[in-house]
């Protein structure tokens, strides 16, 4: 469809991919072309070059611009089960997927986990019935996609600040020494990892054997 007959844009974004512990978060919004100008005057752009109180204050400005928003996290449980058959990114494309059809703009944007965007783009298409544009760094390149960036990544960090009330878990990713600290730490004095903990993990399956 020729941009200039585009209505309404969805972007779609995740959060979280990378983690060893805590979902994985798919967000969207759709909002009318029209409106896109109106997300940058107010600052938006990709999560990763915002600080988190930045992020915090533009989440509710995001929701109040959109047209429509959806959310959706991934347990562990189910992120171990498709590492294991070797189909995250099937995974990652049928939660975008359902994020498409739930907003059903005229054309989604997605930022693309696959190194072949085309071919991650069209089966999201396949499984949403949506037109699907997938990009590699869409979350700088398209501000529709920014915006759900945002959305995914507080959602996201709201996740792991609910955890941290009990765990002192870091950030949750293998860089973190911290992180790496609490799993080591947990599974020496229980034997397992908890259920936010995806056991599926590189650096799970070393401390784990």
């Amino acid at each position: 469809m020729p941009e200039r007959c585009l209505v309404s844009v969805c972007g779609i974004d995740d959060a979280g991919r990378g983690s060893m512990m805590g979902p994985l978060v798919i967000a969207g919004i759709s909002i009318q072309r029209r409106k896109l100008k109106a997300l940058t005057s107010i600052g938006v752009r990709d999560s990763k070059q915002l600080t988190p109180a930045s992020r915090e204050r533009l989440y509710c400005k995001i929701i109040s611009l959109a047209d429509n928003h959806y959310i959706a996290k991934i347990h562990p449980r189910s992120i171990d089960a498709s590492v294991r058959q070797h189909g995250l990114n099937d995974l990652e494309a049928k939660y975008m997927a359902l994020v498409s059809s739930k907003l059903d703009s005229d054309v989604s944007y997605v930022d693309s986990c696959d190194v072949n965007p085309q071919r991650f783009g069209k089966k999201i298409s396949q499984m949403s019935g949506n037109t699907i544009r997938s990009y590699h760094h869409a979350d700088s390149r398209f501000i529709v996609v920014s915006a759900a960036s945002i959305l995914a990544k507080v959602t996201r960090d709201e996740s792991i600040k609910r955890l941290a009330k009990n765990h002192n878990l870091g950030s949750g990713y293998p860089a973190d020494p911290t992180s790496v600290r609490f799993v080591k730490s947990y599974y020496s004095i229980h034997g397992s990892m908890p259920s936010f903990v995806r056991k599926s993990w590189r650096p799970i399956l070393r401390i784990t054997g």
